[in-house]
C-alpha cells in the first residue's frame, strides 16, 4: 500500500511538470504539481475506500491527476 502511494505522488508530480512544459496548463510549475498531487490522492483514496478504478493504480494516477488539471484551474477561473 505505501510504496503504491509513493508512487502515485511521483506519477501525479511527472504529470504534472509534464503538463506545464507542453504548455497544457498555464497555472506554474508548481501549482500543477500540487493541483495533481491533491487529484491523485483523492482518486488513490477513492480506490481504496470502494474498490472503483482502473485495473493498473499507475493509470489512476496519471488520469486522476489529468482530470485534476482540467476541472480545477478552469472552475476557478473567470
Amino acid at each position: 500500500m505505501f510504496p503504491t502511494m509513493i508512487g502515485t505522488v511521483v506519477i501525479a508530480g511527472i504529470v504534472g511538470y509534464l503538463a506545464e512544459r507542453t504548455e497544457f496548463t498555464h497555472n506554474g510549475v508548481l501549482q500543477s504539481i500540487i493541483i495533481c498531487i491533491g487529484g491523485a490522492f483523492v482518486f488513490y483514496f477513492v480506490r481504496l475506500m470502494f474498490g472503483f478504478g482502473f485495473a493498473s493504480a499507475g493509470m489512476n494516477a496519471i488520469f486522476a491527476s489529468i482530470g485534476a488539471l482540467i476541472i480545477v484551474p478552469f472552475h476557478w477561473r473567470k
